[in-house]
């Protein structure tokens, strides 16, 4: 049996966009200079956000660019949308600059080409958004025939060169930031909704860029889909090497993330697993929370690569057994309920820790009710416990299995509900096995050709796979390669243990080092551990943690939807209404509703774009006024802001798809 849906590329087609998968080294691309702060090359990866201010309130904006540098910024991004923003960035600048900051200044410009060529004249760099720089988003269809569709190209050439002039003549640097959610009706026609189409929309006016001699380029590729967002970047690079571009620094960053633990988990997930393969000069973490809360995340991400490249060797590759630029799932076989077409399955980690009565197990989602002697789970209720060497007293629900370590199962009463972990060496010279599942413990240094063999024709394993390397998605990674080479299709759970960090460090890394494998379709269940803590109180804490943050990589790589999902902007200077407590509003109206994907949307610039995969949409379109959408459909416009979110649920339920929260509540199972 082969995995049909893989394609077999070469080391050198696959180095197009990453030079190795397994000896971390930094894509080398070229020096753009951005005031004194140059970018690319040999210079560490720079740290980045947007101000939220108003740009016309010039004190405002002040404050709260130095508010960012002292969080870690080396580059202060402020909305101009139309020429009193862009003349308005040189009084932010002069006061600045004064008060003893240098901070490089970019300015961001949607639809208006003559605010940027004036800001071109005033801040280090323009970015600006190829889908609606030229171009107006009406979300229609048009056929163009080849002669029509180059006459398009020359009309943007005609729009864009003035701007390009401008930069070369200043010194000016420029970002060509292609956004998922805001490509041109022309390039949707053309491409589709794909990351070809996100990076077909920047190369247009990159090519006219270097046929007019000018280089002091960055490139980005966002969408708030990290499975998207990481397909458009890999694309891009290899495309810029196909033509025999420059390899252009890269702006990481994954839009509308949100807020608190998601909005870091859904960055982490886009952003970090790029940065395991090399790529990325600068990032920015877009939260729906105060900038300066976003520079020290991102630079939790990029510090983790400081000292990478002296990890513990991996195992060469020879070739890559899956395509790097489309999403595949690797094919599996059914194990019970792993593998095969099940969504991935949470294991907790309960190994450190002796459970002895039924509320121990709130901290997985699971909650004994004693009025009527009943279970309860949530939409986080973990699938298997593991307990290793410390077993539950206790008869469990229904909905919960418990893994045993083999030993400590070989003695249990009951060894059919009760499933056993094995070593390697229990594996392969155990007599006594479960009938129907078996999970076996490896890391990449134990595998050897007798367990493969074995492997291969056991229909009841699962394999639960670990590291200790520092460049830990790397190792596993080429551990699920392995897999594939020698044609064993058992699942695979991944398990990752972070001792010694806290709290945000461990999102940020699990989303990395996991969250990564499942973006490139590997992994059919994860297990988390996180902290040692030394009192029971404080083990079950750290275990809500991780069993919270395995559900949320689940949900950020669209693998498993566990929860209702907001796609929610960072907020701006164009934002029309108070973005952060509207989406905690919003949230808690709506939090019940499992899988429903709602976007909220300070403005219509990406609002309608950016949400597009969105159910439901709460767009800004006035001041305290609201434009609903169903889809990309806009249903009602004009709202006032204080009816609005009750118009929403209105919208949800007239679909059919609200939930009351108390017939959540009454979920239950014996």
């Amino acid at each position: 049996m082969v995995n049909s849906f893989c394609v077999n590329p070469s080391v050198s087609h696959f180095r197009q966009y990453c030079e190795s998968l397994v000896q971390y080294k930094r894509r080398k691309s070229i020096e753009v200079n951005i005031g004194d702060v140059p970018l690319g090359a040999h210079h560490p990866i720079r740290i980045q956000s947007m101000t939220t201010v108003d740009t016309m309130d010039t004190q405002g904006s002040v404050e709260q660019v130095i508010r960012m540098v002292n969080a870690g910024c080396e580059y202060v991004r402020i909305t101009a949308p139309s020429i009193k923003e862009a003349q308005n960035l040189a009084e932010i600048k002069k006061e600045l600059r004064k008060r003893g900051y240098t901070v490089p200044l970019i300015a961001d410009i949607h639809f208006t080409p003559n605010a940027a060529e004036l800001a071109a004249r005033i801040v280090e760099k323009v970015r600006i958004n190829p889908g609606n720089y030229a171009d107006k988003k009406r979300f229609e269809v048009i056929e163009y025939t080849d002669s029509a569709y180059e006459a398009e190209l020359q009309r943007i050439r005609e729009k864009f060169t003035p701007l390009v002039k401008i930069c070369k003549e200043y010194g000016t640097a420029m970002r060509i930031g292609t956004n998922h959610g805001s490509l041109s009706d022309r390039i949707m026609s053309r491409y589709g909704d794909t990351p070809l189409g996100m990076v077909e929309s920047a190369l247009e006016f990159l090519r006219i860029c270097e046929d007019l001699n000018y280089y002091n380029i960055v490139l980005s590729m966002k969408a708030s889909n990290p499975l998207v967002m990481v397909e458009a970047y890999r694309l891009l690079v290899k495309k810029l090497d196909e033509e025999g571009l420059k390899p252009y620094p890269l702006h990481l960053g994954v839009t509308e993330a949100g807020e608190g633990e998601d909005g870091r988990i859904k960055s982490a997930a886009g952003i970090g697993t790029l940065l395991e393969d090399g790529l990325g000069d600068t990032v920015r973490v877009s939260l729906t929370e105060e900038p300066e809360y976003e520079a020290p995340v991102a630079r939790m991400l990029v510090d983790r690569y400081a000292n990478r490249a002296t990890h513990k060797p991996i195992l060469p590759v020879k070739e890559i057994p899956i395509d790097p630029y489309v999403y595949n799932r690797r094919l599996t076989h059914e194990v019970v309920n792993l593998g095969g077409h099940h969504v991935p399955r949470v294991i907790a980690d309960l190994s450190q820790v002796q459970i002895t009565d039924y509320k121990d197990l709130r901290c997985i989602g699971h909650f004994y009710l004693p009025e009527p002697d009943k279970w309860r789970m949530n939409d986080q209720g973990a699938d298997y416990v593991y307990t290793g060497k410390k077993p539950i007293p206790f008869m469990l629900p229904n909905g919960l299995k418990e893994i045993r370590d083999y030993a400590v199962w070989l003695q249990s009463d009951d060894r059919e509900n009760k499933l056993p972990m094995f070593t390697v060496a229990e594996y392969l010279k155990a007599s006594v096995l479960h009938p129907q599942i078996n999970f076996v413990y490896f890391s990449i240094d134990e595998v050897q050709p007798e367990l493969l063999a074995k492997l291969k024709h056991d229909r009841t394993v699962v394999a639960v796979i670990q590291t200790d390397n520092a460049h830990a998605m790397a190792e596993l990674r080429r551990l699920f390669f392995l897999l594939i080479e020698n044609q064993v299709h058992i699942p695979v759970v991944i398990h990752r243990v972070y001792e010694q960090t806290d709290e945000d460090h461990f999102r940020l890394y699990a989303a990395t080092d996991a969250g990564g494998l499942f973006i490139d379709g590997l992994g059919d269940g994860i297990m988390l551990r996180f902290g040692n803590a030394s009192s029971k109180e404080l083990m079950l804490r750290d275990a809500d943690v991780a069993n919270k943050t395995a559900f949320g990589i689940l949900q950020a790589t669209r693998t498993r939807m566990s929860k209702t999902e907001y796609i929610s902007c960072p907020s701006c200077g164009r934002t029309l209404f108070d973005l952060q407590s509207t989406t905690a509003m919003i949230r808690k109206r709506t939090d019940h509703l499992k899988g429903i994907k709602i976007g909220i949307m300070g403005c219509i610039v990406n609002g309608p774009g950016e949400m597009a995969d969105a159910d439901y949409g709460y767009v800004g379109s006035g001041p305290s006024r609201i434009t609903l959408y169903r889809g990309k459909e806009v249903v009602k416009r004009n709202v006032p802001s204080e009816q609005a979110v009750d118009e929403l649920i209105n919208l949800i339920k007239e679909d059919g798809n609200w939930v009351e929260p108390e017939a959540i509540e009454q979920h239950m199972y014996e």
